[in-house]
């Protein structure tokens, strides 16, 4: 546990003082915080988002304003605590009017993922919206298989981490139900895909 602590802590250190992001700027002019992630390092399923907002940014916790509510009702509707799972962005600092990611920014977070994925080693990987969604199955070999995420969500994948075999699973982003409330219902069927799923070991 000491040794998956120090790895999380050099990677906060890293993102930190990553004074070659193009996003560097932007967070040191508005006195925002890096968000890494947060939760149980020894979490079986991990979750992953695009990139924080403002109320992330603020805090440096993950998924803690409108859409971290939502997510936390969407856990507690399939009996799952927030602190038993582990949960990240791919970009790990706010883009300016929240704006989608672009390549570059990709590029130079992901590799920070990566590493979050081999310390904590989820059993199973669930992307929350469309960027995580592809980087994730192209990462693990999926890329045959994507589609727009209109056709995937709702569905698992069987993939090979160096670790092990793992399940990525293809949910929406919770700031789909913010937009449109209707869609809240098939948000909280769709997450009983979770504890469907049986973990590869």
């Amino acid at each position: 546990m000491a040794k998956k602590i120090e790895e999380i802590r050099n990677i906060e250190k890293e993102v930190l003082n990553l004074t070659t992001s193009p996003l560097y700027e932007f967070r040191v002019s508005n006195n925002y915080l890096p968000v890494v992630g947060e939760g149980s390092l020894h979490a079986k399923i991990m979750f992953i988002g695009e990139a924080p907002g403002r109320n992330e940014a603020k805090t440096g916790r993950p998924f803690c304003g409108a859409a971290g509510k939502i997510l936390d009702k969407l856990l507690g509707g399939v009996g799952i605590k927030r602190q038993e799972v582990y949960i990240t962005n791919i970009i790990k600092d706010r883009p300016p009017k929240n704006r989608d990611p672009v390549p570059e920014e990709v590029k130079i977070y992901a590799p920070f993922l990566d590493r979050q994925i081999e310390i904590i080693k989820p059993k199973i990987i669930a992307t929350l919206g469309r960027y995580a969604m592809e980087y994730t199955m192209t990462r693990f070999g999926l890329e045959l298989e994507l589609k727009p995420i209109g056709k995937l969500h709702g569905k698992s994948f069987k993939a090979k981490a160096p670790y092990g075999k793992i399940e990525i699973v293809i949910l929406y982003h919770p700031c789909v139900a913010i937009y449109n409330p209707h869609q809240l219902p098939n948000l909280k069927k769709e997450f009983k895909i979770l504890i469907q799923t049986k973990p590869s070991t």
